[in-house]
């Protein structure tokens, strides 16, 4: 059985989740994630390519996962046809390397995207970073949603959960 790690059927999971823009470099664009009174959560903003921007994001609070086994992780999400990257970080740093997976959930329909573990690629401000230790998951400290990639103008993406997937028993 999967392992919830955020349920936002509540207001208060996505209050502990903030903003973290293309204005830390300049940029204009502009995010949030916020409850929606029928059950989940919506990030939703306006990416902007003006001065030197790009991208927009949301991160939760630092937190022990304390995730021993998993194979990946699954979002349950709404989309609106553009892609999506869930991003992974372990360690409380607000720069730093950063675990990403990209994922296209579909426009207007809830879909469940399992991400495994190898979907899961090292980046420091979106480059590579090939000598980055793997991914320990059971080191996850946060968890975080990001839209970029030349996608701009209004994106909007529905989420209801964030889930540990459970590795198979040997």
């Amino acid at each position: 059985m999967n392992r919830v790690l955020f349920n936002f059927a509540e207001a208060a999971v996505a209050a502990s989740w903030q903003p973290i823009n293309d204005a830390v470099m300049g940029g204009v664009s502009v995010s949030s994630l916020r409850f929606d009174p029928a059950g989940h959560a919506v990030f939703e903003g306006s990416v902007s390519f003006e001065r030197n921007g790009g991208f927009a994001s949301v991160r939760c609070l630092p937190q022990a996962f304390a995730i021993e086994r998993a194979a990946g992780l699954q979002i349950e999400a709404l989309g609106d046809g553009k892609a999506y990257k869930l991003n992974l970080r372990t360690d409380d740093g607000f720069d730093g390397v950063n675990y990403q997976a990209r994922f296209r959930p579909a426009a207007g329909v809830w879909k469940s995207c399992r991400l495994a573990l190898a979907d899961f690629l090292p980046t420091w401000r979106g480059r590579p970073v090939p000598d980055a230790p793997p991914l320990a998951l059971s080191r996850l400290r946060q968890i975080g949603l990001m839209i970029a990639d030349r996608q701009a103008g209004p994106f909007r993406l529905a989420v209801r959960s964030i889930c540990a997937i459970p590795a198979a028993l040997p």
